[in-house]
């Protein structure tokens, strides 16, 4: 594997400019430098420079994996640049964490806790990468986000989701949610329905991943039933719970155009003669 050699930019804090020229090409430089490499989709989401990204994928696609290996390389090529990674709890974050510094050891760079973190990577061009706990009142006070990663979106609090969000307003960061879908409720699956263009949408179910063999996938589905297979490999918002009626059809049944009843007005029943 190629190393980078320890008088590129990036060590130098120098962000893109002076580094060598494949560090610009982040599926280049993920294949070289890191030796991952990346399927059609996992590359379209590391190239990808839209503002607004959704990753909807199926179980062991590997979404954390693709996802720290794109956190690494703009803390690497982005000096003093901020990658914040939220996930459902601060276990999950260090795990984020810990992955993008396997990643980070590939590339022979010197980098340590930034002082202030528990789970955190300082670049030597002052880059930072931090996960976040999963409580939304211990996560304020960070600003100018250049990319903020939330994984196991699905699974987040919507609390987290608004309290993160603003963290992007002086930077014009990215945003990108990443998650396998956990029924028809909260911020992942509002934005993925109803987010409009904004968003870049990225969707991957089981039979488009190679990785994943057939005959396991049909003994899935035969252990857990068809409406958990069909949520956790096929990325389909299933409702949550068995009922009368889908989700669906309650939600087209509600409407703002019923005048509400007036029980003040009128005769008044309880006095009759």
């Amino acid at each position: 594997m190629e190393r980078i050699s320890k008088k590129a930019g990036a060590s130098k804090g120098k962000g893109i400019e002076g580094t060598p020229r494949a560090w610009t090409d982040a599926v280049e430089w993920a294949r070289g430098q890191l030796g991952f490499e990346p399927d059609p989709v996992q590359a379209r989401v590391v190239l990808s420079e839209a503002r607004r990204g959704m990753l909807l994928c199926t179980r062991q696609w590997g979404k954390s994996t693709v996802t720290a290996a794109k956190a690494v390389h703009h803390a690497a090529t982005h000096a003093e640049s901020l990658t914040l990674v939220v996930t459902p709890g601060g276990r999950q974050s260090k795990e984020f964490v810990a992955k993008a510094e396997e990643f980070v050891r590939r590339l022979e760079l010197r980098v340590r806790g930034d002082g202030k973190n528990e789970a955190s990577l300082a670049f030597p061009n002052r880059a930072r990468i931090v996960g976040l706990p999963g409580r939304a009142n211990r996560v304020r006070g960070f600003s100018k986000v250049a990319l903020l990663l939330i994984d196991e979106a699905a699974r987040v609090e919507d609390d987290m989701y608004k309290t993160v969000r603003p963290m992007l307003a002086v930077s014009e960061g990215a945003l990108w949610l990443m998650s396998t879908p956990h029924g028809k409720r909260g911020f992942f699956w509002e934005e993925w329905e109803k987010g409009g263009e904004g968003w870049e949408r990225h969707r991957v179910p089981a039979t488009e991943c190679g990785r994943i063999p057939a005959s396991f996938l049909e003994e899935e589905r035969k252990a857990h039933g068809e409406r958990w297979f069909r949520q956790e490999y096929m990325c389909e918002f299933a409702d949550l719970t068995d009922g009368v009626f889908d989700m669906e059809v309650v939600e087209r049944a509600l409407t703002d155009e019923v005048e509400p009843l007036d029980l003040d007005g009128g005769a008044d029943l309880g006095n009759g003669p």
